[in-house]
Formats: C-alpha cells, structure tokens, sequence
C-alpha cells in the first residue's frame, strides 16, 4: 500500500526529468555531442524560476524565462566548442562549473530558495500529487510534455531543424553544405529545472548534480524498451519520456525494499550500464548464432 501511494510521486517526477532527458537525447543522439551543461543548467533553471515567482512574476512566465536562460547556457557550451576549440566535453564541463556561481548569485548568494505553494500561485506542486482533482500536477506535466514533443517535432520538420540533424549525422558534410554549426548546437534542459523546483518547492544550487546520468538513463531505457516498436521521430521523444518514468518507478520500488538513500547514485550508474550493455549482448547473441549457422552450414 505504501509502494502505491508513493507511485504517483514517481511518475510525476518522472514525467519531469523526462523532459530534461528529451533535452539530453537531442544533443546525445541528434547533435553527436556529450553536452554535460545540464548538471548545471537544470540548476539555473530553478533558479530563475524561484527568484521570479518570489518577486511576483508569474509562474507561466518563470517558466518561459527559464527556459530561455537555459537556451543561452547551451550557446555558451557550443560557443566554447565552436569558437574557442575546446572539446564538446570539456566546454559542458566548463560551463556546468561557471553555472554553480551564477546560480549562487541568482540566488543571492544562498544555497537554496524555497517556493511555498501556500504563498505563490505554482503551476505545479507535490502537495497535490495524490489529489484526484484538476490540481493533481500528473495532467498538466503531461500536457507540457506533450505540447514540448510537438513543437520539436515541428522544429526538426523545419529548414533550421533539418540542418540541425545534418550536423549531429555528419559535421564536415554540414559545414561544407553551408550550415552554421557553431550555431546548431544548444540546449534544452532548464525548463525541466524550472518545474522540478515549483514541484519540490524549492530550488537549490546543487539540484541537477547527477542530472546527465538520469538523462541518460531515461534515454537509454526508451531505447532499449521501445525502440523497435518506436521508430518516428516524435514517438522516440515519447519513449524517452517514458524511460523517465520507469527509471522512477525503479528508484522508488528499490526505496521501498529498504535500500539506504546513500546507495542511490551507485544504483542509477549501475542501472544506465545495465542498459547500455543491452544492445552490446544482443550483438553478441546475434554474432554467436550467426557463427553456429554457419558453421552447420559447412558440416
């Protein structure tokens, strides 16, 4: 019973980092880069959120405005790419570092900023998670993830997005082409931020510290689980997504069979090689039976 009550907490959680891995999966699988900006970014967008919400702005606004500062952090990333030379995974690494002190001084210098849903109007709250009314913030993530999804989808269909996706399959043939590639390569991760910290209630500087394991995680779960029945561009984000809520629901089934919190992280990587050895023994399977065959083939 227990396991049940906190399930909803899990899938909302879920469906929110599944955004943030949506971002993950366009600049891992799409872009060819290994942008590790997000640990950061998430952070920032929290941030931004919170200090707005708490000088009045409005939530949808916060949201807007997170989302738009996480867009900058990437162009940052890919400006240290692109511009200066330095590796893809280096610049994310570089830039994650330079966020922990601009989300500090977002925050006034303070390690974290509450957001009280009895004080503020939040979009989203975990106080409402297991509230079956139109407060429950279930719907409205999946409405946000949805209206995400689509509009990527959209943007990929464009001239801008296409060369988007020639840039990540092949860099040199895109430059050649005349894409601007320094330009294609930014980010999408602190909208997630910004809802994680209406949902939590808070918004700290070390909130996305792991960020690009789950991400990972959340993609190569969709992958794995979904990938031959998920082969459109717009159903792959979906499967992301799910992957999100599933890698969740693991973490709370294994809180729920007692495991220390302290185990969690070591649990997560493990988890991510788990599934990312998946496609490696399926290769070797193959490889073994094809090998087999033949060999009777020859006797």
């Amino acid at each position: 019973m227990k396991l049940l009550n906190a399930l909803p907490g899990a899938v909302s959680q879920g469906v929110i980092w599944g955004i943030m891995a949506i971002g993950v999966y366009i600049t891992y699988r799409i872009l060819d880069v290994a942008d590790l900006t997000v640990d950061g970014s998430i952070a920032t967008g929290g941030a931004v959120a919170a200090v707005l919400i708490i000088s009045g702005c409005n939530a949808w606004v916060a949201l807007v405005a997170a989302f738009v500062v996480g867009m900058l952090t990437g162009l940052v990333t890919g400006m240290f790419h692109t511009w200066m030379g330095i590796p893809a995974i280096l610049s994310g690494i570089l830039t994650q570092l330079a966020l922990y002190s601009i989300n500090l001084g977002i925050m006034s210098n303070k390690a974290n900023t509450a957001v009280n849903a009895n004080k503020y109007d939040l979009l989203v709250s975990l106080r409402n998670v297991r509230n079956f009314s139109l407060d429950n913030p279930i719907l409205l993530l999946l409405m946000i993830t949805a209206a995400v999804i689509a509009l990527l989808y959209w943007f990929f269909g464009t001239e801008y997005g296409c060369a988007l996706r020639a840039t990540g399959a092949n860099v040199n043939m895109a430059r050649a082409q005349g894409i601007n590639t320094g330009r294609a390569k930014v980010g999408l991760v602190a909208l997630s931020g910004a809802l994680l910290t209406q949902y939590q209630g808070y918004a700290d500087v070390s909130m996305g510290r792991g960020a690009i394991v789950i991400g990972l995680a959340a993609v190569i779960i969709g992958e794995v689980l979904f990938g031959k029945i998920f082969r459109n561009f717009a159903t792959k984000l979906i499967a992301v997504s799910i992957g999100a809520i599933i890698y969740y629901i693991v973490m709370q089934v294994v809180l729920w069979l007692g495991l220390p919190t302290n185990y969690l992280k070591l649990l997560t990587a493990l988890v991510v090689a788990m599934f990312l050895a998946v496609p490696h023994w399926k290769s070797q399977l193959f490889t073994a039976r094809s090998a087999r065959k033949g060999e009777k083939q020859d006797a």
